[in-house]
């Protein structure tokens, strides 16, 4: 069976990717998209245009609550990621090196089903970190 890493890895070009693609940008990621194709439907989205101007915040708006009502339920964590997280986070660090960033982003990837890179932004690994040792609070309650 074709798993969410076999479409990841595939070519970039062909066509079964750009079809697995297309088809899961229009699923809904979270209560934003929703509630941006319901304001659609009704007309309501044209409205606040029209009183709002182009720039409404309505992207910014669906992101946000994207992020906090989420359809993606994240993986559980591994043994061995579970270990590795906990003594990550037992002592703080002000910078993570190349190999700790690439185990950080390993884990993230799989539990959050994404493609994330390596990266020299220090705010774009903070980022990953943060949502990891939010998740891995939330787990341990």
């Amino acid at each position: 069976m074709k798993d969410e890493n076999y479409y990841q890895n595939l070519d970039k070009r062909t066509k079964e990717y750009k079809q697995w693609k297309a088809k899961r940008k229009a699923e809904a990621e979270g209560l934003g998209d929703t509630a941006e194709k319901v304001f659609k439907a009704t007309g309501v989205a044209d409205v606040v245009k029209f009183v709002a101007g182009e720039d409404c915040g309505c992207t910014e708006r669906k992101e946000r609550l994207n992020k906090l009502f989420s359809y993606r339920k994240p993986l559980c964590f591994k043994e061995d990621e579970y270990t590795y997280l906990s003594e990550f986070f037992e002592s703080p660090k002000g910078t993570i090196n190349y190999k700790t960033q690439l185990e950080i982003i390993k884990i993230y990837n799989r539990v959050f089903n994404q493609n994330r890179k390596p990266t020299s932004c220090g705010s774009c690994i903070r980022t990953v970190v943060n949502e990891l040792k939010t998740y891995f609070e939330k787990y341990n309650d």
